[in-house]
């Protein structure tokens, strides 16, 4: 019976959480100012602990719809062919910016994709790889990520293929960007 509690009183910190953070954007958005990035919004580690929060695949595709929301805005001139992604089945965009940190190369990613559900699948990317090392980005396995939350078992093949192409893409900026620094 505690278990029950419990579980429902994270399930309204989460809600509780949900609702501030989309009431939030919204409100910022209205008002003119600039919307913060998904990074700033939330880590991986609140996005996952969110993620297993909820029971129902419904409450998922929401929560991922939702996380697509609160991307920060691509520039119209950013929707161009050299930013899209191929292989995927809904656009999408992926825009990449190299530093360095000490010699280093850091990529900070910023993307969009003109379907909902598509759109959040890209901020759940943007969350594992922006503003990481290149050679952190070659390192980290996304499909990992995906499966412990349990999206590969429940994303369409199409989906599927358009997740390994943004990863790709940015695995192959993160390439380009060690072999420029060597």
């Amino acid at each position: 019976m505690a278990d029950g509690c419990e579980r429902s009183d994270q399930s309204k910190r989460f809600v509780a959480r949900r609702f501030f953070i989309a009431s939030h954007v919204r409100r910022r958005y209205r008002e003119g100012s600039i919307i913060l990035s998904f990074r700033t919004a939330m880590t991986l580690d609140e996005i996952i602990e969110n993620f297993n929060y909820l029971d129902e695949w419904e409450d998922r595709y929401r929560y991922l719809i939702e996380l697509g929301r609160t991307l920060e805005p691509l520039d119209e001139a950013a929707h161009n062919d050299a930013n899209k992604v191929l292989g995927c089945a809904s656009q999408v965009w992926l825009v990449t910016q190299v530093t360095n940190d000490g010699g280093t190369p850091v990529l900070k990613l910023k993307g969009d994709s003109d379907a909902h559900i598509v759109r959040g699948l890209v901020a759940l990317v943007l969350a594992l790889y922006s503003d990481q090392t290149a050679s952190k980005i070659l390192a980290t396995d996304a499909q990992e990520l995906f499966k412990s939350l349990g999206l590969s078992a429940h994303l369409t093949p199409q989906r599927s293929n358009g997740v390994r192409s943004m990863v790709e893409r940015i695995k192959t900026d993160a390439r380009a960007a060690m072999a420029a620094a060597a």
